[in-house]
């Protein structure tokens, strides 16, 4: 699995921006009040990160030899997954609350106290989902074993201890 790159957080940002400055600019020019997230959408982007880094935490443990547990490779990669999705979803909602927030700054009338409190949240928390989705996703890399470079080299089929590896091409 390759790791999550800038260009897709970018990417992602931008498209999340885009679409929260037109939904605010439709609603409106519709005669509809502007899109307030709902305040618990924060809480519940940094309940996600926080929920990332404690699932991703075992996995360091085993992989760092900190902890006698056995490293499972399927809960491993749908961790990392879990983290990947969760950085590029927090890069998404903190651009539609960076849009929302271009939306309001650009308006002649001051909007309320509450409205900026939410979509700065938002933003912010997104942020920090991003931060928590690639620091999750850090945790559960593995460090490159010596025999990576050569495949097969040091393994003995006769040896029960030792699980059948498949290489690719």
């Amino acid at each position: 699995m390759k790791r999550t790159g800038a260009g897709v957080l970018i990417v992602a940002a931008v498209l999340g921006v885009a679409a929260g400055f037109l939904v605010d600019q439709m609603l409106t020019s519709a005669g509809r009040s502007t899109f307030t997230p709902a305040v618990t959408l924060p809480i519940l982007l940094l309940l996600l990160g926080v929920i990332v880094i404690v699932l991703a935490l075992p996995i360091r443990r085993a992989t760092r030899g900190t902890s006698t547990a056995a490293v499972n490779p399927f809960r491993a990669l749908r961790i990392a997954m879990l983290a990947k999705a969760s950085s590029i979803v927090g890069a998404a909602i903190g651009g539609l609350g960076g849009g929302l927030w271009i939306f309001l700054a650009t308006r002649p009338v001051t909007p309320s106290i509450g409205s900026w409190g939410t979509v700065i949240a938002t933003t912010v928390c997104g942020a920090v989902l991003v931060a928590a989705g690639l620091v999750a996703e850090h945790l559960c890399t593995i460090r490159k074993d010596d025999d990576d470079e050569q495949p097969g080299a040091g393994d003995d089929p006769g040896d029960p201890g030792l699980e059948p590896r498949i290489h690719g091409h």
